[in-house]
């Protein structure tokens, strides 16, 4: 396989640096390192992106998750190595990756029960988390950047 193009925010530096950015102050908040990177992986798989995929299992695996969480993360419904806010935040992964799959992609259930595990900071930090991460697979999705080519 070979990519279509550079990714587009190599190209422009100045797209580079906001989405760092942005994932710089969403990891300085309070939601845990790990369930981030849950969230990554979850968006990453949802939208089929292998680069994000390959990244970020392999920066989950350097900091300490386990093989069981990362092989489960697909199906954290029915695993059990999930706590209830890793739950609440996946959920809210998917609803906000997939969000013309229902008429009210987040409906008050979901945020109610995302409520109950993170206060408004973190939401935000959390929200904030994963449109960046959909925003890094719809760049490599569409230019078909090629899985292991970055190795963090």
């Amino acid at each position: 396989m070979q990519a279509r193009m550079k990714n587009p925010a190599e190209i422009m530096p100045e797209a580079m640096q906001a989405l760092w950015a942005l994932k710089t102050a969403t990891d300085k908040g309070s939601v845990p390192a790990k369930t981030l990177m849950l969230v990554e992986l979850r968006a990453s798989q949802i939208n089929g992106c292998s680069v994000c995929l390959d990244a970020h299992s392999r920066l989950a695996r350097r900091a300490g998750e386990t093989d069981e969480r990362l092989f489960a993360v697909a199906a954290w419904r029915e695993a059990p190595y999930f706590t209830d806010a890793e739950r609440a935040a996946l959920a809210l992964t998917e609803a906000l990756t997939r969000i013309s799959d229902r008429a009210d992609p987040v409906p008050d259930e979901l945020w109610d029960e995302t409520c109950k595990h993170y206060d408004e900071p973190a939401l935000a930090a959390l929200t904030l988390a994963i449109a960046n991460i959909n925003v890094w697979n719809r760049l490599n999705v569409a230019t078909r950047q090629v899985a292991g080519s970055w190795k963090p």
